[in-house]
């Protein structure tokens, strides 16, 4: 049984309910969030290992709220994934550059997030063991 924990911050509760029922039937724990500062306040106070993060909420929108993140030394190194509408050229790297490790456009491809959770969740494992082996 996996107990890793995902933070989900989508403010749509038809996709967060659907981006739920796909981490738990992958044995995934779950934090929901409907805005960025709720988000913000359940990273800081669960530490997940993943927060996937819709671009466009209110309160603080998915850009802001990784720039928080990133500026936070308690979870500055908290691996993100960007969900969004957004799919224009040069968005996934405009993302990237703002702080995000992953981008998945919506609507969701669901084997497509699957792979992006996996790629980021072995990504910040490697960069953890590096760091206590350094």
């Amino acid at each position: 049984m996996n107990n890793t924990m995902i933070l989900v911050a989508e403010d749509n509760s038809t996709n967060r309910e659907l981006i739920r029922e796909l981490l738990h039937a992958r044995g995934y724990g779950i934090l929901e969030a409907s805005d960025g500062e709720e988000a913000l306040a359940l990273a800081k106070d669960n530490k997940p290992a993943l927060a996937l993060i819709d671009i466009q909420m209110p309160k603080l929108d998915g850009l802001q709220l990784v720039r928080l993140i990133r500026q936070d030394p308690e979870i500055r190194t908290l691996p993100t994934v960007a969900l969004t509408a957004f799919a224009m050229r040069g968005d996934r790297e405009i993302a990237i550059e703002q702080g995000f490790d992953g981008y998945v456009t919506k609507p969701i491809s669901f084997p497509l997030l699957l792979t992006e959770i996996e790629r980021c969740l072995a990504l910040a494992n490697n960069k953890q063991a590096i760091s206590r082996s350094a």
